[in-house]
């Protein structure tokens, strides 16, 4: 099936996987994750509710039951998975892919994450060979309305913004479901009904043109801020006073801002800028890890990290069971955001007291021969000069004293992926041209 991937189950419905591919990882789960209750959640996607309805029968004909939470955030998944004690949750959620996307994100016991080295490829063999016998006693689907606890833990972190002008894209995605009952009608909103259609934009903040209406909003309104969430609400970025993309690793290093008072360890993934470890400093012990929840989150929680954060966009918190949650990154932002106002630090203040180099952004090559590129592009440069620092999980992050570079494959897409920063444009420019015509050798 092509829609098991490195993270979660995804694809284009009824043509990578359908309800009968479904109707298995439902009958399946309860085996695999060793459970007879599991919870359940979906998004606002078209087909989303055809998807509820194969696994909440597959998971019934295994015997187990579906607690079903409806329409909702895949961090609310998270936050009743862990604080309610079920050692299985399913997501029903594409996140950020176009509307004719959906999948499935699995959790386990304190909202673990279930990836391909950690279940998925087990349960995938399970729906390859295994044998469907409906159990003698049914399983049966249990509303199970939380919203309001939910609602109740982030109303902790609700800051002050009374003297913010704050501007949200909802996306048409899930913050919607919340984000008025954090806020108010305070901000200025775009794109806050509930549609999975996504009529306006995809909800993918990640691309510069789904992001250019809360750009014109920010001018328009002279924002300070201006806030976009991802499908889902896992994810959230920014853009400052000026309308301009903030690249969301730099935000980690607003983290440590906002835990000033504590110690400990934050994480980072092989992607994030040199400038966040730098500027958060001895404050807190920097690790780095590889892309993506299912990785982060079990790192994080091995760590016992205080937060941590991806170029993604998304922000993990140890008081959130270690998982990551767009809502609870906004309002943690906007506390800090909110702090330097009254002190008359503007948003673009910030980032610059943060942001130290020039920086590519992540470019993208399509190619077949990936390892045998990135293996040369790492020769290259070991032979070369030895670096500083060298890391080899997820792709290779190779650091010098004035430039570093990541070159990493995807676990999602058929490319190859490469950042490079460097402490000018002239030398960022070099590096990137030089690393460029490495990898073309490869087309």
């Amino acid at each position: 099936m092509k829609a098991f991937h490195a993270y979660d189950i995804r694809g284009i419905y009824n043509k990578d996987f359908d309800k009968e591919d479904v109707y298995k990882v439902g009958y399946f789960l309860p085996s695999l994750l060793k459970t007879e209750k599991i919870l359940v959640g979906r998004d606002v996607r078209v087909s989303s509710p055809e998807i509820f309805e194969y696994l909440s029968k597959g998971i019934n004909d295994a015997g187990a039951d579906v607690y079903n939470l409806g329409l909702t955030t895949t961090p609310m998944v998270y936050f009743i998975t862990a604080k309610h004690g079920f050692d299985a949750s399913v997501m029903i959620t594409a996140s950020h892919n176009a509307k004719e996307y959906n999948g499935m994100k699995i959790s386990r016991t304190d909202a673990l994450p279930v990836g391909y080295d950690s279940g998925l490829k087990e349960l995938e063999g399970m729906m390859k060979t295994g044998k469907i016998e409906v159990a003698n006693k049914r399983g049966s689907i249990k509303d199970y309305n939380q919203k309001e606890e939910y609602l109740n833990f982030l109303k902790n972190y609700v800051p002050d913004i009374s003297g913010l002008k704050v501007a949200i894209d909802c996306s048409n995605g899930m913050a919607a479901l919340l984000i008025k009952d954090l806020l108010g009608d305070a901000p200025v909103y775009l794109f806050d009904e509930l549609d999975g259609t996504f009529p306006n934009h995809e909800a993918n903040p990640l691309v510069p043109e789904n992001i250019v209406d809360l750009q014109n909003l920010v001018k328009k309104e002279k924002a300070d801020i201006g806030i976009i969430f991802d499908g889902d609400a896992d994810r959230v970025m920014f853009v400052d006073e000026n309308a301009k993309f903030i690249s969301p690793d730099l935000m980690i290093a607003v983290l440590a801002d906002y835990y000033k008072n504590e110690t400990g360890k934050f994480l980072q993934d092989i992607r994030t800028s040199k400038a966040v470890a730098e500027y958060v400093g001895d404050r807190f012990e920097m690790h780095m890890w590889r892309v993506g929840r299912a990785y982060a989150a079990l790192k994080l929680r091995e760590i016992d990290g205080v937060f941590g954060g991806e170029l993604a966009g998304h922000y993990y918190f140890r008081d959130f069971y270690y998982s990551d949650s767009g809502l609870l990154a906004s309002l943690i932002f906007l506390s800090v955001i909110s702090e330097n106002k009254k002190k008359g630090i503007s948003v673009s203040d910030m980032i610059s007291k943060i942001a130290a180099y020039e920086n590519s952004g992540e470019i993208n090559f399509k190619i077949e021969k990936k390892k045998e590129a990135m293996e040369a592009v790492k020769d290259f440069y070991l032979n070369k000069e030895k670096p500083e620092a060298f890391y080899d999980f997820d792709g290779y992050r190779v650091e010098y004293s004035d430039w570093w570079f990541n070159i990493r494959p995807s676990n999602t897409e058929p490319y190859l992926r490469m950042l490079v920063e460097a402490k000018s444009k002239e030398l960022l420019n070099e590096k990137v041209s030089e690393i460029t015509n490495i990898i073309k050798k490869f087309d």
